[in-house]
């Protein structure tokens, strides 16, 4: 039975699930966010070593000399730091301009309350490097004394001088590299001495520190003439150094450090040393006589000849040698010609190096993956298995911190090295930073780089993400192998020495055993037969070992080592403990030399693992600025490596690089945590910060650029037409792959502790995009006339595509949103396309273009240059808003061209998709609007004015008379009005644009319907529509089995029957929506014809269109006073045969000048009328052929076989405008007629007889 909870317990659990980490879809590609560290240090500085009472006093008291020294090179640390990391506040400070200045003592004051805290840090520097160097020559002198002199010097101890001489050459270097702290000591004595001065003189002690302070601060390298100024007072000092030097050429040489700053301190020892040892006694000397090696210096410096100093100072080894009081370059192959120009081919060549490095990497994470697939699936370790994850974490660590240390030796070598002014694309104007990072790189060395960095970024991350796994493995290992070593290997050393009274040999185990063994039962086992000496018993005598995940304390590891190099030292000739040993256990020894040496790093592997990956050093640039004297507060980040490597990805495009993008900005991350940790410098971290917010916007901003421009030229690569496409090849290939998306699905990358939504911020840029290429494509029609609408929907549709594949990535707004927005019409019911679009159907279409009955398009009127039209400037913007590249829009103008010059069917369908109802009501309403302001401003005048020259009477002439007779009477009768000059002008340009408004809405009409109608088919199987069958299809055998599963995909039923109350609501509304289609029903340009009506219909414009009452009371027969006869007029008058260069109405107006004229002869009730009595039709029925006219083909300079033919173009294309407008019209809105008698007139005949009364039947309209 489930258990019941209450209300309150159930909110609770489900509060708990927020706070739940579920790991998401992200690729990772971007190294571990260190923002919180935790770090467990095991060095516990020997402050334990007071529980090893049983160790050897002479060890136990050098374990505590190392605790002080080890605080002195902490120390040291911190000022290295200090003078690194120093700014000159002096420039800060306001100068006294004059001595005759009024506030000059409050102005040095106030500089001596400045400065004083900086003055008293190089007090402070200046007694330390004192007392270092007394510490060291006092730990010197102790080693060198004759009675010690043959005595045995641990590994540690020898190091730890090492750290010591490391700590001398780098403080020396930045003392002298410093130039601002001379300035600011200047600027403080300066204002001292004044200050006291006026107070009556001063401290004379004071003012000699600061003199000394200032002789220390200006003399180059006195630091390293003080340090061998003391040295030189030891005798024998050298032969401590030359151990020295010894101890740091084997650990070179077999590679024995991990971290990049180990082997760069030895080397820099090596060197340093080389200038100590250098002075009384020559170095040469004591190299003749064996004591030095100086070919092996030599093979060194050549294979490293620069290496970093501290920071982005840098120092080549030769240097040092150069330095020596005995220089001799004879004995130095390292300073022959072009020595260090091979050794950089070898040593600083990342290009030769990354395929190794490549080969390294896969083969460690495939192992790495084998091995952690292994583990995962085992129930407990094996020793195997722990000693393979032990050996993989340290080869790890070999790995990530040689590579590491490829990329820091590059850097300092090419900061040494700038390059040549003109190379390489270097400006003349380059500044000194600028050549030596941002044009020092090639192309290819940059992509080295990222992958390098990307490799130890990688593979760290991986290490600390099993790094619980490692340590734990790590700690059993070292335990193991340590008791192994204690409890087994020394047992037969312990048995030796005892069986032959080497007293001295077994209480040295015996300590070793003491201080080192974890027993399993904690207390020692006193039956073992090597403490007496004893051979173990035939069955053996097993000593259980403890199985632990505990490794040993810094301490107990240096102790340990220490007893076990002086049992191994075979200093003392015979009397040494190696020979005492006699040859037992020395193998044991030396393999536990061996193997112990790297458990230090091991032990501490998350520290070593952060220090043998941070590259924190090739941000900073301290050096450097310093030596722009305060011309630069910080460098641009076009020269920060960093954005160097990063931009170089983004502007190669380079799609195998592109995962690679986030890496390089975890330098910032790595100079930010330096900055904080290591120097200590808040405004270090604050500018390492700003950099970082200025690179991330330019990151961003190029990145969401470079996406929307792949998306937006794939979009228009698929919308090409494809056998356009066909025909240009391959110039215009598809965009190659680029790799962004696993780039665009990270959403919490990690960067100097934030996590940032790089998803989202790439989504708002790309929202900024898509509606600036929509703006930009609106504004581009604005700038054309009405046939780049066609461009607009090729714009808008490669647009809505490239929306949609971002859409698969990112949550965007609707297209839709985006494109109202752009358009304008958010909160308008009207957006700018189709304001535009009425603008130019009004201002140049109506009244510039002329249509062609033909080619059913309309086209620009002969002689029009559309100087009159005010448009909107073209909108200059990047190309790749329009359609991508440069190739893409060479191709798609090349189809742009084929709409321009003509407005078809083409162009109204782009209207009718991309203005829809609304902007189609819109602009049909305005055109309603503008005809009737033509009718009413133009039409009405000219009818007036044309009715007033309109002949009283004009009796149909008789068909005797010939078609010549008949052209002379009405030449003669329609005179004045064929003189009228604005009749072949402004009053057929007004019917012209009435025609053209006209035909524009009947154009809409055709391609709404075609539109609706595909819509309508394509709806139709889910509308539960059947697809008609032909009666092929019907006979098929699937036929019904086809119709049964039609019926299945009508959703309307589905969505009733399974959907919410408000679902089944929506979807009966967009069924309805959609079956009730304008081409179903209703008729747009029913409704124009029927309002154009209604304006020629008003009772103000009766007498206009229709005159007076006829007399007979029926209809005008001879009067000239209705419209039709204005119109016959202008038929008339566009009818005749063209003379000379002189433009035909089809050029001038086109068929829209017949449209407009007959349709209101249509709507105004007079077509029969017009068709009976017009003056062209009753001269083409005169007209009987050409044989007629043989002789008189001209009448009134009219030519009457043209005349006639242009007659019957007039006549066909009238006969095609009233079938036209017989279509919409329905037959109950035509004016019905029904007969009617009438009487007819008295006439009298030819014989003056009247006729007889007679009834007639005529017609009469109805109301």
């Amino acid at each position: 039975m489930a258990q019941s909870i209450t209300l309150e317990v159930a909110l609770s659990n489900v509060e708990r699930l927020s706070n739940l980490i579920l790991a998401d879809e992200q690729p990772n590609i971007e190294p571990q966010p260190a923002s919180v560290v935790y770090d467990v240090s095991f060095d516990t500085n020997f402050e334990d070593r007071n529980a090893f009472v049983s160790g050897n006093a002479k060890f136990m008291e050098e374990a505590t000399a190392h605790c002080g020294l080890s605080k002195v090179l902490k120390k040291g640390d911190e000022y290295a730091s200090m003078l690194y990391t120093w700014r000159s506040c002096s420039r800060a400070v306001p100068a006294v301009k004059s001595n005759e200045q009024e506030n000059r003592l409050e102005i040095y004051k106030a500089i001596i309350e400045v400065l004083q805290p900086e003055v008293d840090k190089l007090k402070a520097f200046f007694r330390f490097q004192s007392e270092a160097i007394g510490i060291f020559c006092g730990e010197v002198k102790k080693l060198a004394h004759e009675n010690r002199r043959k005595d045995f010097i641990s590994e540690t101890y020898l190091m730890r001088l090492a750290q010591f001489i490391d700590m001398f050459s780098v403080l020396d270097a930045l003392k002298n590299m410093k130039a601002s702290l001379n300035n600011d000591l200047a600027a403080f004595k300066r204002a001292e001495g004044f200050v006291k001065q006026q107070q009556g003189g001063g401290d004379q002690s004071s003012i000699m520190e600061l003199q000394t302070l200032s002789m220390f601060l200006a003399t180059n390298n006195k630091l390293t003439m003080n340090l061998k100024e003391a040295l030189d007072e030891i005798p024998s000092y050298e032969d401590i150094l030359i151990e020295v030097v010894s101890l740091c050429c084997n650990l070179y040489e077999t590679k024995r450090y991990i971290v990049p700053s180990a082997k760069h301190t030895i080397l820099k020892v090596i060197g340093f040393s080389v200038v100590l040892i250098d002075g009384k006694t020559s170095i040469y000397k004591l190299a003749s006589k064996g004591r030095i090696n100086l070919q092996r210096i030599d093979k060194i410096f050549k294979q490293t000849p620069v290496v970093p100093l501290f920071g982005d100072m840098q120092i080549a080894l030769v240097s040092y040698i150069k330095q020596t009081p005995n220089f001799n370059a004879s004995h130095w192959t390292c300073l022959t010609e072009h020595a260090e120009e091979k050794a950089a081919f070898v040593s600083y060549n990342i290009l030769a190096k990354i395929d190794t490095i490549r080969a390294e990497h896969l083969k460690y994470i495939s192992g790495l993956t084998r091995t952690i697939n292994n583990i995962g699936t085992a129930d407990k370790w094996t020793d195997r298995q722990v000693r393979e994850l032990t050996d993989l974490a340290l080869l790890g660590l070999k790995h990530i911190g040689s590579w590491t240390t490829h990329i820091i030796e590059l850097n300092a070598w090419k900061l040494l090295h700038p390059v040549d002014k003109g190379t390489n694309d270097c400006p003349e104007t380059a500044e000194e930073y600028e050549r030596a990072t941002r044009y020092n790189y090639s192309s290819e060395e940059k992509f080295a780089l990222i992958e390098v960095i990307a490799m130890i970024k990688g593979l760290t991350m991986l290490l600390t993400r099993h790094q619980v796994i490692f340590i734990d493995a790590i700690n059993r290992y070292v335990h193991k192998t340590f008791q192994t070593f204690i409890l087994h290997s020394m047992r037969d050393p312990i048995r030796f020495a005892t069986k032959k009274k080497k007293h001295h040999v077994k209480m040295m185990l015996i300590a070793l055993r003491e201080m080192c063994a974890d027993w399993p039962s904690g207390v020692e086992n006193d039956q073992d037969p090597c403490l007496r000496g004893e051979k173990d018993p035939k069955g053996g005598f097993q000593i259980e070992l403890s199985r632990r995940s505990v490794a040993p304390s810094s301490t107990q590891l240096y102790m340990c080592r220490t007893f076990a190099e002086h049992l191994l030292s075979d200093k003392g000739g015979k009397k040494s403990l190696r020979a005492e040993l006699d040859g037992h256990g020395i193998g044991d020894l030396e393999e536990f030399l061996k193997v112990s040496f790297f458990f230090p790093h091991l032990i501490n592997f998350s520290h070593v693992l952060q220090e043998a990956s941070d590259l924190s050093q090739l941000w900073y640039r301290e050096f450097f600025l310093e030596l722009t004297m305060g011309k630069r507060v910080q460098f641009p980040i076009e020269m920060s490596l960093p954005w160097i490597l990063t931009d170089h990805i983004l502007e190669t495009k380079d799609a195998s690089m592109m995962e690679y993008l986030l890496y390089p900005l975890d330098l910032y991350s790595d100079a930010g945590s330096y900055a904080l940790h290591d120097f200590k410098q808040q405004y270090l971290y604050n500018e390492v910060e700003a950099e970082v917010n200025l690179v991330f916007d330019q990151l961003i901003y190029k990145l969401s650029e470079q996406i929307f421009i792949y998306y937006k030229s794939l979009a228009c690569s698929i919308l090409l037409d494809k056998k356009y496409r066909a025909e240009l090849g391959s110039s215009i290939p598809y965009p190659p792959a680029a790799h962004y998306e696993t780039i665009m699905l990270q959403r919490h990358v990690q960067i100097l502790g934030r996590s940032i939504d790089i998803n989202r911020l790439i989504q708002q840029r790309l929202h900024e995009h898509l509606l600036k290429a929509n703006q930009l494509a609106i504004a581009r029609f604005e700038s054309t006339d009405l046939t780049g609408i066609v461009e607009l929907e090729m714009l808008i549709e490669t647009n809505r595509l490239t929306h949609d594949m971002l859409q698969e990535f990112f949550v965007l707004d609707s297209f839709e949103a985006i494109y109202r927005e752009a358009n304008e019409c958010v909160n308008l019911p009207h957006g700018r396309a189709a304001l535009h679009c009425f603008w130019e159907i009004n201002t140049d279409f109506m009244p510039s273009y002329c249509y062609n009955s033909t080619t059913n398009r309309f086209v620009r009127t002969k002689g029009d240059n559309e100087a009159g039209v005010d448009r909107a400037a073209a909108p200059k913007a990047a190309g790749y808003y329009f359609y991508g590249t440069k190739a893409l829009t060479t191709a798609y103008n090349a189809i742009q061209r084929l709409y321009i010059g003509f407005v078809g069917q083409e162009h109204f369908a782009a209207m009718i998709r991309l203005l829809g109802y609304q902007g189609i009501a819109m602009v049909m309403n305005e055109l309603l609007k503008q005809i009737e302001i033509i009718v009413k401003s133009k039409v009405v005048p000219y009818v007036k004015a044309m009715s007033e020259g309109l002949p009283k009477n004009c009796r149909r002439p008789l068909a005797s008379y010939g078609v010549g007779g008949v052209l002379q009477f009405y030449a003669a009768k329609l005179e004045p009005l064929l003189q009228y000059p604005l009749l072949r002008t402004d009053v057929a340009q007004a019917f012209a644009e009435i025609g053209n408004a006209l035909l524009f809405c009947l154009m809409m009409e055709h391609s709404l319907s075609l539109e609706e109608a595909l819509d309508l088919i394509e709806a139709a199987p889910f509308q539960g529509v059947p697809l008609p069958l032909t009666t092929q299809e019907e006979q098929h055998p699937l036929a019904e089995f086809f119709k049964e599963q039609a019926k299945l995909l009508h959703m309307l039923p589905l969505i009733q029957l399974q959907g919410t109350k408000q679902q089944a609501q929506t979807a009966t509304d967009c069924d309805l929506l959609t079956r009730e289609r304008l081409c179903r029903s209703l008729s747009m340009f029913e409704v124009v014809l029927e309002k154009v009506r209604a304006i020629l219909t008003v009772p103000q414009l009766d007498p206009i269109f229709h005159g007076t009452a006829p007399g007979n009371g029926v209809m005008h027969v001879e009067d000239c006073v209705e419209f039709y006869r204005i119109w016959s007029v202008i038929q008339f008058s566009v009818s005749l045969p063209l003379t000379g260069n002189e433009l035909s109405p089809e050029d001038t107006f086109g068929d829209g000048l017949h449209w407009g004229g007959l349709t209101f002869v249509y709507l105004l009730g007079q077509l029969h009328r017009f068709e009976a009595l017009d003056f062209t039709y009753h001269l083409l029925s005169c007209y009987t052929g050409k044989t007629d006219a043989k002789n008189a083909p001209t009448v009134s300079g009219i030519n009457i076989d043209l005349f006639a033919e242009r007659i019957k173009a007039v006549a066909k294309l009238n006969t095609n405008i009233i079938s036209v407008l017989d279509t919409y019209i329905k037959p109950e809105a035509r004016i019905k007629r029904v007969p009617e008698y009438y009487a007819p007139p008295s006439f009298e005949s030819a014989e003056g007889v009247g006729s007889e009364p007679t009834f007639v039947m005529t017609t009469k309209p109805v109301a």
